[in-house]
């Protein structure tokens, strides 16, 4: 009798010491999953304030410009990496932006940052608005293909249109934008243009990981994950897409009228397929559904691109070309997922559940 209850305790003891570690190991990545999306923001931010201290002047401008492209970037991100909705037409919102400010600085002299930001903003937002209602908001709902190719068809539309219409310069674009003013300043590129842009962008990440984070976040990761369950829990799928295309539009046309005044012109290209399916592969490569894979997929495609373009002139482009597709191979979830788990992809909702003991251990505890 003695050794069988030996054994028991033995047992008991083998089951504690299991429970435990298993209790340890999911702390541990608790604590990790919690930890790692901070850190890799907060290393981002970090070098992106200290870039200009160290790059020279023209690689300040290069570092504008892809600032901006991460904005439009996430834009593209809380669309489809959240809503699940493959936009080939994101450019649409982002050039019809840029032209709208530009033909206000040309026609109607108006400048001023406090004027063109939000006009540009609401250009994106009324085009998504008018797309996204239309290829989301019928009797049925919509299939992603039908999404995918309507959003095209609207972004080659809108390419043959400006280069078809002289108002709107034609071939050539609208060149020779004024600079984007503040009372009597002049944003002109530099440092200063780089400081406004980093501090929009970071507002507007802010308010992203905010939305992403909420009640409605949760929503669109369901919706994401699986549709259906989603719409027999009394949800209108369809709304959902079209507010958060909505929203993706308006940070599209932000990031189109920042881009029209730091490059001074504006061209057909910029609501054309090159640039919407250019902001796909930001968001491919640096990974979805992430919010700052999407900001760190532009930042290295474009420095890349340019590393490669000044030294293989030549052959860059089949050299990046061969790098996207191993990337997207190897790690179809994109970069971010060397250091970011699936857990903290999906993101934390709601209160944190208290912790209960398990029944089991305080029978166990009561045991001779």
């Amino acid at each position: 009798m003695p050794k069988s209850m030996s054994v028991v305790r033995e047992a008991i003891a083998g089951d504690e010491a299991d429970d435990a570690m298993a209790e340890r190991a999911a702390a541990v990545q608790v604590a990790a999953g919690r930890n790692v999306l901070p850190i890799v923001e907060g290393v981002v931010l970090v070098a992106a304030l200290l870039a200009p201290l160290v790059l020279q002047d023209y690689l300040t401008v290069f570092a504008t410009r892809v600032i901006i492209l991460a904005l439009f970037a996430l834009s593209f991100d809380l669309v489809w990496g959240y809503a699940g909705i493959m936009s080939f037409g994101q450019a649409l919102f982002f050039g019809s932006a840029g032209y709208g400010v530009a033909l206000l600085a040309r026609d109607l002299d108006i400048t001023n940052i406090f004027l063109v930001l939000p006009a540009g903003t609401i250009i994106g937002l009324t085009f998504a608005l008018l797309l996204g209602g239309f290829l989301l908001l019928g009797r049925h709902p919509s299939s992603v293909i039908f999404v995918s190719l309507g959003t095209l068809t609207g972004s080659y539309a809108a390419d043959r249109l400006a280069r078809g219409w002289y108002y709107l310069g034609g071939q050539n674009g609208i060149p020779s934008i004024a600079p984007m003013t503040l009372g009597g300043h002049e944003f002109s590129e530099g440092p200063a243009f780089y400081y406004l842009v980093l501090g929009i962008l970071v507002v507007v990440y802010l308010l992203c990981r905010f939305l992403v984070r909420s009640q409605f976040g949760l929503a669109l990761a369901g919706l994401r994950e699986n549709e259906q369950r989603i719409a027999f829990f009394g949800y209108k799928a369809q709304h959902l897409k079209a507010i958060i295309f909505t929203i993706g539009g308006a940070i599209a046309g932000l990031a189109g009228s920042l881009y029209a005044f730091h490059e001074g012109f504006v061209w057909p290209n910029m609501v054309g397929v090159v640039v919407s399916t250019q902001v796909v592969l930001y968001v491919l490569f640096g990974g979805s559904g992430t919010l700052i894979g999407a900001v760190i997929g532009a930042v290295i495609v474009e420095g890349v691109s340019f590393w490669l373009s000044d030294n293989y002139r030549d052959i860059w482009p089949i050299i990046l070309g061969v790098l996207l597709l191993l990337v997207i191979l190897f790690r179809p979830l994109g970069l971010i997922s060397f250091v970011l788990g699936e857990r903290e992809r999906v993101g934390s909702f709601g209160a944190k559940p208290k912790e209960n003991k398990k029944p089991g251990k305080e029978k166990r505890n009561a045991a001779p």
